[in-house]
């Protein structure tokens, strides 16, 4: 078994958290500051502020989010040099879906092509039999 980088592994430790996978979400739509992250996720996981610091602190410190100070209030965003590492890991499983899907794709091709040959009238049907 092929092991995870310690940047992979730490990433995917920061995520086994709902609450952590929450802002991960929320900065996925934009850079945030602090206190609206924390208001939101109050409001959604009855966590407190300081809680809320905590959680963008192991994310910070996993490399999954950056901080920017803007005189005193802190702006969150997604870092997307941290979550290359993540995609790095989870492309090693991609190829595994490939086949499986290529056969999908093939077996719906064959379903819509039995459809239309079943909806034609008659007569055209009869042509394609002769």
């Amino acid at each position: 078994m092929t092991e995870t980088g310690p940047a992979a592994e730490a990433a995917f430790d920061a995520l086994g958290d709902p609450v952590r996978r929450r802002i991960m979400e929320l900065l996925g739509e934009g850079e945030r500051p602090a206190g609206a992250v924390a208001e939101i996720l109050g409001a959604h996981f009855g966590i407190s502020q300081p809680a809320v610091s905590q959680h963008l602190k192991v994310l910070r410190e996993a490399g999954l989010v950056t901080v920017r100070a803007e005189g005193t209030r802190r702006f969150y965003g997604v870092d997307d040099d941290g979550l290359a590492a993540v995609r790095l890991w989870l492309e090693r499983f991609a190829d595994g879906f490939t086949g499986p899907l290529d056969a999908l794709e093939t077996e719906l091709a064959r379903g819509k092509r039995e459809r239309r040959l079943a909806d034609r009238p008659a007569r055209t049907r009869r042509r394609d039999v002769a």
